[in-house]
C-alpha cells in the first residue's frame, strides 16, 4: 500500500506527517510525504520558529511525484490539519489527479478544526472551507465529536444523536466515518468512546480515559485506521487496531511523564496491537 500524506512537519515532537509517518511505516506502508509546513515544533508551545511552506511550493513537490509516474500506484491520499486557506486547492487538485490515474485511490481527510475543550483553533476561514469543499470529496473522514457537529450544524452528544449527525455528513459525501472523543453524558465515568460508520454498519469502541493531552494522537489515529480499513474494508477490524494501537501509545506515553508522544519506543503496539477492546456494533 502506498499513501500520499499531505500534512504539517514538526523536527522536535510528533504531529502532522512527523506523528503518521512512522506508524504507517511500522505496519508496512509505503508513505510519500508531503510537507505543508516545516516548523520546529508544534504551535501548542506558544512558540516555534521555521516556514509555512506556500501552496505553489507544496503543490510543485506533488507533481514532481507525478512525474515520476508513482499516481497509479497510490491507494489513498490522506490529509490533516491545513494551516491556510490554499492548501485546500492543491490537496482537492492532487485528489483528482491521483484517482485519475488510480481509480480506485480514496482520499482521507481528517478535516481538524478544534475540540470541546478549546473550541475552533484554526483561521476562521478554514472550518467553513471543510466542510462546504474538502469534506464532500472525501471518501473517508476522521472527525472528533466536536467537528462532526460542526460539520452538520449539530450538537451530537447522545449515541443517537451522533449517529444522525454522521448520517447528514455521509449525505454530503464521504462514505466511512470515523469520530473519535465521542462523550455521552450516559457513559460510564472516566471513560471515551470512538464511532466508525460505512455502508455496512456503526461499531462503537469504549476505553479508559487517560487524563493527559497528547497533541498528534489524531493524526496518530487518523493515519491507522484509514491504513488499516483500505487493507482491510472493514470498519470494525480498523476500529480495534487503530484503537488498540494508540491507546497503547497513550498510555506509555503517560507513563513516561513526557510531553510528546512516545511514537518510537510504542512502535511495537502498531505492528502487533492486543486488541485488548470489544468494538460492538449499535447499527
Amino acid at each position: 500500500m502506498k499513501i500520499l500524506s499531505i500534512q504539517s512537519a514538526v523536527a522536535y515532537g510528533h504531529v502532522g506527517n512527523s506523528a503518521a509517518v512512522f506508524p504507517l511505516q511500522r505496519i508496512g506502508v509505503e508513505v510519500l510525504p508531503v510537507y505543508t509546513v516545516n516548523f520546529s515544533n508544534h504551535t501548542g508551545y506558544g512558540a516555534w520558529r521555521g516556514p509555512m511552506i506556500s501552496p505553489d511550493d507544496v503543490r510543485d513537490v506533488i507533481t514532481g511525484i507525478e512525474e515520476r509516474g508513482v499516481f497509479p500506484q497510490i491507494d489513498v491520499v490522506l490529509s490533516g490539519y491545513q494551516g491556510g486557506e490554499g492548501i485546500a486547492d492543491v490537496i482537492l487538485d492532487a485528489v483528482s489527479r491521483v484517482k485519475a490515474a488510480n481509480p480506485d485511490a480514496v482520499y482521507a481527510c481528517d478535516p481538524v478544526m478544534g475540540n470541546a475543550k478549546s473550541g475552533c483553533f484554526v483561521a476562521p476561514a478554514i472550518p467553513i472551507l471543510l466542510r462546504d469543499r474538502v469534506v464532500p470529496a472525501a471518501d473517508i473522514i476522521t472527525p472528533n465529536q466536536f467537528e462532526l457537529g460542526f460539520l452538520t450544524e449539530t450538537e451530537p452528544d447522545t449515541l443517537e444523536s451522533t449517529l444522525a449527525s454522521v448520517d447528514l455528513v455521509r449525505a454530503t459525501g464521504p462514505r466511512t466515518v470515523l469520530v473519535t472523543s465521542v462523550e455521552r453524558p450516559d457513559r460510564e465515568e472516566g471513560t471515551i468512546e470512538m464511532l466508525a460508520v460505512d455502508d455496512a454498519g456503526a461499531w462503537i469502541v469504549q476505553t479508559p480515559l487517560l487524563p493527559m493531552k497528547a497533541n498528534g494522537s489524531g493524526d496518530v489515529t487518523a493515519a491507522l485506521f484509514t491504513a488499516h480499513y483500505r487493507r482491510t474494508g472493514d470498519a470494525a477490524e480498523a476500529l480495534a487496531r487503530a484503537t488498540s494501537s494508540v491507546f497503547d501509545l497513550l498510555s506509555l506515553t503517560h507513563t513516561s511523564g513526557e510531553r510528546e508522544l512516545q511514537l518510537v519506543e510504542a512502535q511495537e503496539f502498531y505492528a502487533n496491537p492486543s486488541l485488548q477492546f470489544t468494538v460492538r456494533q449499535v447499527r
